[in-house]
């Protein structure tokens, strides 16, 4: 099961750094991507690093979100936050062969509760 943690409440400008990890194993086998969602919008991708440790950053966020593992965890720092950055925050996980749209996150193969990340103005 995964979880994502580190959301909060934090002022234009600021960081957070999301951490998602695997109750009881390891994600360093698997793809994980990070992606967020607001009330009746569609799921966004953000960022995505393989079982192999190349990265893909969606274009929105490039300048700002860094997505990294370390200790069997994937993280995602988030720096320089606006308002529209607002919104819950998942990880999900797809096996090594998986095919999936790094763009939705549909195909991944689990997801993990949402962290929610609010930036206020």
């Amino acid at each position: 099961q995964l979880q994502a943690s580190g959301g909060g409440l934090v002022q234009t400008g600021e960081s957070l750094r999301l951490s998602c990890a695997a109750s009881g194993a390891t994600l360093d086998d698997y793809n994980v991507g990070w992606f967020r969602q607001v009330p009746g919008r569609q799921r966004e991708g953000l960022s995505c690093i393989s079982f192999g440790g190349n990265t893909d950053v969606a274009g929105s966020v490039k300048d700002r979100f860094i997505i990294s593992r370390d200790n069997a965890k994937v993280y995602l720092q988030m720096n320089s936050l606006k308002p529209e950055d607002t919104a819950v925050y998942y990880c999900a996980a797809a096996e090594p062969h998986t095919d999936y749209d790094g763009n939705t996150g549909d195909g991944m193969d689990y997801w993990g509760k949402g962290t929610l990340v609010t930036v206020s103005s």
